[in-house]
């Protein structure tokens, strides 16, 4: 008995499938331009949106704080894990997103599939939508409320999925900026949703903060209604360029979850290193908002770049996706541009629906005007290319 052929059948299937997921590795630190099998190639597929990984002042910063703490935390965050830096970083990001108080947890990844069960229990429900990052959903799964998945960021089916539960105790949470489509959350119809009904509103910012907003602050920001989202839960792994994730909330929330929520309680905290280079990234964000500038107006030009090739782009965050559809045109496209010079991945179920494989441009405030209209041009002839 070969204990081994089911997955092995499995593998067989996703490469038949055009499924099939293997590693690029990078030579380089992650940067617009980064070092590939010994290649340089222009990266427009990081999530450093501000192009933070490999900032001169955040590495120094960062150095400093590795020779005077080290390079563990050694413990939980309720048992030895929690630094001074840790709490000073937790402030800051209580501040600038306008809250009483904020907690730092492993991963994003942990902030939500930790906070949505912590939040939620048997018997209540949560109104997800649709396009939700596998985070949330999986979050959902472990709270065992019931999970109501709505169409995406369709309001009004929101509300009458809402009507036909009344009197329950539950939650709306939605990406504030969608993470494969770029678009941006109906946050005026949500929270008023939330309010009308009693129910709680969760946001999930990883790519939003950094990135919209006059100052980068987000979704909350970008519709001059600060202050109005329960809970906002964002990363330190995109625009900040570092690691870990984060709620911020009133004081009340951020106790409760410390106390309640499993993937803070029982993991290993990260790095006093890490926190210093996040409370670092913030502080540049803060000081330099000509950063966030940048990236916008790249975002208008790429796009802009794109229409002009005889593509349908649009985006106001910097995600931008080329629509594809078939799997393996879609493989055949990222490869074509990794061969001429551009790092952008194909993107395939299930990270997307089947049928629907996109390349997922991503920008940073780094790129140039040049680099960009250059890489709209490939990806046009790239996308010919594959059929």
């Amino acid at each position: 008995m070969n204990k081994w052929k089911r997955m092995e059948d499995h593998l067989c299937m996703l490469r038949e499938s055009h499924l099939y997921r293997t590693l690029k590795v990078i030579e380089s630190a992650q940067s617009s331009h980064i070092r590939y099998q010994g290649r340089e190639l222009l990266m427009l597929a990081s999530n450093s949106y501000l192009d933070f990984c490999g900032e001169p002042r955040i590495k120094q910063y960062a150095a400093e704080i590795l020779e005077q703490y080290g390079v563990g935390s050694g413990g939980s965050r309720l048992t030895t894990g929690t630094t001074d830096l840790h709490i000073k970083l937790e402030e800051h990001l209580a501040r600038f997103k306008g809250r009483e108080a904020a907690m730092v947890f492993n991963t994003g990844f942990a902030a939500n599939s930790g906070v949505l069960p912590a939040l939620c229990r048997d018997g209540d429900v949560i109104y997800s939508d649709e396009y939700n990052h596998a985070s949330i959903i999986d979050g959902c799964r472990q709270s065992r409320a019931e999970t109501v998945i709505y169409r995406h960021n369709d309001m009004d089916d929101l509300e009458q999925k809402i009507l036909a539960r009344p009197g329950r105790f539950g939650l709306i949470v939605s990406d504030g900026v969608f993470s494969m489509d770029g678009d941006i959350v109906n946050l005026p119809r949500l929270v008023r949703l939330a309010d009308t009904y009693g129910l709680l509103s969760m946001i999930d910012e990883a790519h939003a903060t950094g990135v919209i907003g006059k100052s980068g602050r987000g979704c909350e920001e970008h519709f001059q209604m600060e202050g109005r989202t329960d809970v906002l839960m964002g990363t330190l792994s995109k625009a900040l360029g570092t690691e870990g994730g984060y709620i911020c909330g009133p004081r009340p929330l951020i106790e409760y979850l410390k106390n309640t929520a499993r993937s803070y309680i029982f993991s290993t905290s990260l790095s006093p290193v890490t926190m210093a280079a996040a409370k670092r990234a913030l502080e540049l964000i803060e000081a330099e908002p000509q950063r966030i500038q940048r990236l916008q107006q790249n975002i208008r030009w790429f796009c802009q770049c794109l229409q002009q090739q005889g593509l349908n782009a649009q985006s106001e965050t910097a995600i931008i996706p080329i629509r594809i559809g078939d799997e393996a045109a879609a493989l055949q496209a990222s490869e074509w541009l990794l061969q001429h010079g551009y790092f952008i991945p194909a993107i395939r179920y299930p990270t997307v629906p089947q049928g629907q494989a996109m390349l997922r441009a991503a920008l940073m405030a780094s790129h140039t005007r040049e680099e960009l209209a250059g890489a709209a041009q490939a990806i046009a002839e790239a996308v010919k290319a594959a059929g």
